[in-house]
């Protein structure tokens, strides 16, 4: 899951051309790309379009429905779980309690329409809201569905009265920064992938080049996308280089020599543990991108 592209549910020119352009995750947008007037189109034409083409597309789908509070995440669940998308995003997320309440519905949707209990994952967006960024430890054993946790800014900006997320320098503010930070500790702390939030401006590449390059640096293992441009930039940076799976099968296969030691030497350097681990992450995210380690 390193590319995970929206895509407005209410139009099909859209949905067709982001299905084709390579994303990990194609997510169907009933929230914020669609006007209110608009949700019950988009459902209707979003669950129909999913239903025609999920056997054409190797990208796995996924809804982002309207939130908890909106009163209208029960019509949407309504409305595509038929479809059978392989997962739902949650925005506005306040707490694992909201993973929860959200898996309950989803529960009894599946059943009603013969799919198997926990057949659709759950992917959080959870730092929307205050009380979300201050919950973020909340999501750790909350639902066996929950597949990953990422971040926004604009409706946190919004909620909180910033007038902007990022600096002169474009680089995020402080309490922003915290935002993507717990964002990275929370997944670490549930298990779970940690993606990285959308970046608006999709015509200067080479500043989102570099977002990308510091979000696979600090730990997230995807970034999403508003733009299909967007998309081959980040499975471009999330997928491990050839010279980083030989160095980290390198490291395996010392331990492994060794008898699995606390410590090995390599070419002159001391790797420990927590070397190994990364080292095997490392590689499960290799395999993850259809690379062979």
């Amino acid at each position: 899951m390193r590319s995970l592209l929206f895509v407005p549910g209410d139009s099909e020119r859209k949905l067709e051309k982001g299905f084709g352009v390579g994303a990990d995750v194609v997510i169907v947008d009933l929230e914020d790309s669609v006007a209110p007037q608009n949700k019950a189109t988009a459902r209707a034409i979003a669950a129909r379009f999913i239903a025609g083409h999920r056997s054409q597309s190797s990208s796995a789908i996924y809804v982002r429905v309207n939130d908890l509070s909106s009163g209208l995440t029960d019509d949407d669940l309504a409305a595509l779980v038929p479809a059978k998308p392989d997962g739902i995003m949650l925005p506005k997320s306040n707490s694992g309690q909201d993973v929860q309440q959200l898996s309950t519905k989803l529960r009894v949707r599946e059943a009603e329409n013969g799919l198997a209990d926990g057949a659709i994952k759950i992917l959080p967006i959870i730092t929307e809201t205050p009380a979300g960024v201050l919950a973020a430890a909340t999501y750790a054993g909350a639902s066996a569905r929950l597949v990953g946790l990422t971040w926004g800014a604009e409706d946190l900006s919004a909620a909180i009265g910033a007038r902007s997320a990022r600096d002169e320098s474009g680089r995020y503010t402080d309490l922003f920064r915290l935002a993507r930070t717990m964002t990275i500790l929370a997944a670490s702390a549930a298990e779970v992938a940690a993606v990285d939030t959308v970046f608006p401006d999709f015509r200067d590449m080479a500043a989102f080049e570099a977002e990308c390059r510091e979000a696979e640096r600090d730990g997230f293992t995807g970034k999403m996308a508003i733009h299909p441009a967007q998309v081959p930039v980040i499975n471009a940076a999330f997928t491990p280089s050839a010279e980083a799976v030989e160095h980290s099968l390198a490291i395996i296969d010392a331990f492994a020599a060794a008898g699995n030691p606390g410590v090995v030497g390599i070419d002159g350097k001391m790797f420990d543990r927590p070397h190994l681990r990364l080292a095997e992450r490392l590689l499960a995210r290799a395999r993850a991108a259809g690379i062979s380690a």
